[in-house]
C-alpha cells in the first residue's frame, strides 16, 4: 500500500493567505473560498457558524478580540453567540483541506506549463517558479525569478561592484566619478607614454619625467607654449627677447592699474599737497620779511611805495622799531644813491607775489585732481562690489548647473541601461522568431507518407559554393514513413563527394533520430529509391538500394543523425552541365521514396 504523501508542514499555517483563484485547472466551486480574503483556502478552519476561512485569515481577524462573522451578517443568519468568531471557537477542517489540496492547479505565471495538485504546487512550486515576477530590492525593477542572479551580477543599475584597480567597493551607476579619484587607477603619461602608471604615484612621475610638457615659466605674463622638462631652458634662451617684451607690458599695465585704482595714489598726492602748502608758508615769510628789509631810511615816498607794495602783496606790517628816520640834510650823495635803489624791493615783491600766484594755481588744481581720484576710487570700489556679486551669483548657478548635469548624466547612464537591457531582449526574440520561422518552414514542407520532394533553387550559386568549399554540402528538411515512424533527410553534394568528387553529383539518405525511436523496428531495413527529377516527366534518373542491416547508418540513432549512406556517383555532372530538362529557372527536384511493406 502506497505511504500517502505528506501536507506541507504546520509552519506555514499563519503566514500565508489563500491561494490565487487562478491557479485552479477546473471549475471554481463556493465551498473552496475563504468568506474572509475570497481565495481557495489554505488550511481551512470552520467556525461555530459552519463558514471556512484560511488559517491564517481566522487569526488575523479575531487577533483584536471576538469579531461578527461577516459572512453570517451577508447572508442575514447572524446568531449570538453562534456567529461570533473569537480564539478557541473553530476546528481544522482537515476533509475539506484534502479535497482542496487534491485539485488540479496550474501556475499562474506566463509562459509556465507546470501541472499539478494543489498540494504539489504548495510542496514544490509556490515561490520557486523561473517565471515568477520579483521587483528588484535594489533597483525596484520588475524581473523573472530565474534571472534573479544575471540581473544582480550584470544589469542592475545599482548593484556594487569592487573596483578592479584599488578592490573598494561602489556602486555601478558611480563608476565613472570612482575612476576619476581611484589611487590605482592606471594612468598614461602625456611625455613619455609610459602606461599603467597609478594615480597616486602619477604626480611623482611628471616631477621627474623629462618628457613632461610643462608651461612655461612666463605664462603669467603671456606666454602660452608648453615645453619638455628637458627643452625649457633651451626654450627660454630662445625666446629670451619675447618673454622680455610679455614682461614689460606686463609690469607696465600693473604701474596704470596701480596708479589709478589703488589708494596709494591717493596718500601720495596728499603728501605732495602738504609739501606744496608748506612751500607756500615759507614763500609768504621769505615776501614779509623782504618787504620790511627793502625800505630804506633816506626817501619817505620810497618808504611809501614799499609800504603800499607790501600791503597790496599781502605782506604783514614791519614792526614799529624799524620806521625810516629823517637824513641829515649834508648827505646829499647818500640820498641821490638811496632813491636809485628804492625800485628793487618793489620789482622783487611782484615776482614773488607772481610766484606766490603760481603755486596757489598749482595747490588748487592738486586739490582738484584729488578729489577726482577720491571720486574715481569710489566708482571703481562700487564697480568692484558689483562683479563681486555677479561673481558669486555666477557661481552659484554654475554650480547648480552642475549639480543639474550631473542628475542628467545619470538619467542618461539610467536610460542606456534600459535600451541595453532592451537590445538585447529583442535580440533574443529576434533568434526566437527566427528559430520559429526555421521550424515552420521545416513543417511546411515534411511529409509523413515516406515521399519527399525537395527544390533546390540558385542551384547555379550553390554549385560554384560547394566547388569553392565554402558549403559543400547540404541537407534536406526531415520528412517520416509515418506521423510516429521513422525520421529522414537527404544531404547531397553538388560537386561530388569521396569518389565521385568534381565528376559526379552525389546524393546521400540520412536516418535521424526521432521521438519515436523507441517504438519502432531497428535496424532500419527498408528500401529506398532516390531521383533526379526530368521536369518534362521524360527521363529521370533513379537509384535505389536495400539498406545494409549490418552498417551503422542504419542502426538506432545515439546522435541527432546516423551517418549518410547512399549514392557518391549518382549523377555526371557532364550531363548536368550539357543542355537538358532537369535544371530549369536554376532549380531542380530530387526526390526520395521509402518502401512502406511491412511497416
Amino acid at each position: 500500500m502506497a505511504t500517502q504523501e505528506p501536507s506541507p508542514p504546520s509552519s506555514m499555517e499563519s503566514n500565508k493567505p489563500g491561494f490565487p483563484k487562478k491557479i485552479l485547472g477546473n471549475k471554481l466551486e463556493d465551498k473552496h473560498l475563504c468568506n474572509c480574503c475570497h481565495n481557495i483556502l489554505r488550511r481551512p478552519f470552520q467556525a461555530q457558524c459552519g463558514h471556512r476561512f484560511c488559517s491564517y485569515c481566522f487569526n488575523r481577524t479575531v487577533s483584536n478580540g471576538p469579531q461578527k462573522c461577516s459572512a453570517c451578517i451577508k447572508e442575514d443568519i447572524f446568531e449570538e453567540p453562534t456567529s461570533l468568531l473569537k480564539q478557541g471557537c473553530a476546528f481544522p477542517d482537515n476533509a475539506v483541506r484534502r479535497e482542496v489540496e487534491n485539485l488540479s492547479a496550474v501556475c499562474i505565471h506566463e509562459n509556465c506549463t507546470w501541472k499539478g495538485s494543489i498540494k504539489d504546487y504548495e510542496l514544490n512550486h509556490e515561490g520557486k517558479c523561473e517565471f515568477m515576477i520579483l521587483p528588484c530590492p535594489s533597483c525596484k525593477e520588475r524581473i523573472r525569478f530565474n534571472e534573479q542572479e544575471r540581473h544582480n551580477e550584470r544589469e542592475c543599475p545599482e548593484r556594487t561592484l569592487n573596483c578592479k584597480y584599488c578592490k573598494e567597493p561602489f556602486h555601478f551607476k558611480n563608476i565613472k566619478a570612482h575612476d576619476e579619484i581611484c589611487p590605482k587607477y592606471p594612468m598614461i603619461c602625456e611625455g613619455c607614454a609610459k602606461k599603467k602608471i597609478p594615480r597616486e604615484k602619477y604626480v611623482d612621475h611628471i616631477k621627474f619625467c623629462s618628457k613632461f610638457r610643462t608651461p612655461c615659466r612666463f605664462h603669467v605674463v603671456g606666454c602660452d607654449m608648453s615645453v619638455e622638462k628637458e627643452k625649457i631652458h633651451d626654450h627660454e634662451r630662445t625666446y629670451a627677447y619675447e618673454h622680455l617684451n610679455l614682461l614689460l607690458h606686463y609690469i607696465m599695465g600693473m604701474k596704470v592699474s596701480m596708479e589709478g585704482l589703488q589708494p596709494q595714489g591717493l596718500e601720495v598726492a596728499g603728501h605732495k599737497l602738504l609739501e606744496l602748502q608748506q612751500s607756500l608758508r615759507e614763500l609768504e615769510a621769505r615776501v614779509s620779511q623782504l618787504s620790511t628789509t627793502s625800505s630804506g631810511p633816506p626817501v619817505q615816498g620810497a618808504a611809501a611805495a614799499t609800504a603800499s607794495t607790501s600791503s597790496s602783496s599781502s605782506g604783514p606790517p614791519g614792526p614799529p622799531t624799524l620806521a625810516p628816520l629823517p637824513p641829515p640834510p649834508t648827505l646829499a650823495p647818500t640820498l641821490s644813491v638811496s632813491t636809485s635803489f628804492t625800485p628793487l624791493p618793489s620789482s622783487v615783491g611782484a615776482a614773488l607775489e607772481l610766484q606766490l600766484h603760481s603755486e596757489k594755481t598749482k595747490v588748487v588744481e592738486l586739490g582738484r585732481r584729488c578729489t577726482e581720484l577720491e571720486v574715481k576710487s569710489g566708482t571703481f570700489e562700487n564697480v568692484v562690489c558689483v562683479l563681486n556679486r555677479e561673481v558669486e551669483r555666477f557661481a552659484t548657478t554654475m554650480e547648480a548647473s552642475n549639480r543639474q548635469h550631473k542628475l542628467d548624466q545619470d538619467k542618461i547612464e539610467a536610460l542606456s541601461n534600459k535600451v541595453r537591457q532592451l537590445e538585447r531582449t529583442v535580440g533574443l526574440k529576434d533568434l526566437t522568431v527566427a528559430d520559429m520561422e526555421g521550424r515552420l518552414r521545416e513543417m511546411s514542407a515534411t511529409t509523413f507518407d515516406g515521399v519527399f520532394v525537395w527544390r533546390i533553387s540558385d542551384f547555379a550559386k550553390k554549385r560554384q559554393d560547394a566547388i569553392a568549399g565554402r558549403a559543400p554540402a547540404m541537407f534536406s528538411p526531415a520528412f517520416y514513413t509515418s506521423k510516429y515512424g521513422y525520421k529522414m533527410c537527404l544531404r547531397i553534394y553538388l560537386n561530388g563527394d569521396g569518389t565521385g568528387r568534381g565528376s559526379h553529383l552525389s546524393l546521400f539518405f540520412v536516418v535521424m533520430r526521432g521521438l519515436s525511436d523507441a517504438l519502432l523496428k531497428w535496424p532500419f531495413n527498408q528500401k529506398v529509391t532516390l531521383m533526379l527529377l526530368d521536369q518534362s516527366n521524360r527521363e529521370h534518373i533513379i537509384d535505389a538500394f536495400r539498406p545494409d542491416v549490418t552498417s551503422s547508418s542504419f542502426q538506432r540513432p545515439v546522435s541527432e543523425m546516423n551517418i549518410a549512406s547512399g549514392c557518391p556517383l549518382f549523377c555526371p555532372l557532364s550531363k548536368l552541365d550539357a543542355k537538358n530538362s532537369y535544371i530549369r529557372d536554376d532549380t531542380i527536384f530530387i526526390k526520395a521514396i521509402v518502401d512502406l511493406t511491412g511497416l
